[in-house]
């Protein structure tokens, strides 16, 4: 388990890293660049200040508002500044430090950032799965699963979605799962394997059934409503990055 000074480390560092990530889920998916123009008030152009960029306390001091024009500011930008924080906390904890604490940080970072795209605008950019299944086999060859289960892992997460997204297009003559969907699950296997491939691969689906049945029960959606599913897939990853193997092993204790 970690230490203390490692996790309050983690901590300040998740923090930080998760106020560049809120600039990827806004910048990304509007093919912006990453490095200029410096982070400004989208409504009035003003450039924020570095007083202005410090994690969560400058949301507070402002209210929720630009300095200059008194827009609102989304409560996105604390929340995933937090969560980043919380999640490096979690893994700190769980991980030694080394090649694999850096592998894990890194992929929470890509599953924060997939998570806030897909949920607001339903898109998994190929410019981060794709760069993402090559630095998994990568980690992969110093870290577990290792090379060969991390290959075999993404060629079974990317495969078995496709069957399926394949096999529903045929039946119904329309799209049920995008192909970032496909490309997403597949990283997945290049950084954990091809066993936490059919971890995540049923946590997600067990766990955005029960959302959408939820959202048709509050009458919110009907039997064909659209479900984000790649944030289904990054909370499925995330858990079994962490827990994969002890719930594979409860699991095969019932044969």
């Amino acid at each position: 388990m970690g230490e203390p000074p490692v996790l309050v480390l983690a901590g300040v560092f998740g923090l930080v890293i998760g106020s560049f990530l809120n600039v990827c889920i806004y910048r990304l998916p509007l093919g912006q660049s990453l490095v200029t123009p410096p982070s400004r008030c989208t409504k009035c152009g003003y450039a924020l200040r570095w007083y202005d960029n410090i994690p969560v306390l400058s949301w507070v001091s402002l209210g929720g508002k630009c300095r200059q024009c008194r827009a609102p500011i989304s409560a996105q930008y604390p929340i995933v500044e937090l969560a980043t924080a919380l999640l490096f906390v979690v893994v700190a904890w769980a991980t030694p430090v080394g090649p694999l604490l850096a592998s894990r940080l890194l992929f929470v970072c890509i599953l924060v950032t997939l998570f806030g795209i897909d949920l607001e605008h339903q898109i998994l950019p190929n410019s981060i799965t794709l760069p993402g299944i090559v630095i998994g086999l990568l980690f992969s060859v110093i870290n577990p699963p290792g090379l060969r289960d991390a290959v075999i892992g993404a060629l079974l997460g990317g495969g078995v979605l496709y069957g399926i997204a394949a096999a529903y297009y045929l039946v119904r003559r329309e799209e049920g799962l995008g192909m970032g969907d496909v490309k997403m699950l597949a990283m997945v296997g290049a950084f954990l394997g091809w066993k936490q491939v059919l971890v995540t691969l049923i946590l997600s689906s067990f766990s955005g059934a029960l959302v959408g049945v939820a959202l048709i029960a509050m009458q919110r959606g009907g039997m064909r409503v659209a479900m984000p599913f790649g944030t289904f897939l990054a909370l499925g990853a995330f858990a079994a990055m962490l827990a994969g193997d002890p719930l594979l092993a409860w699991y095969t204790s019932f044969f």
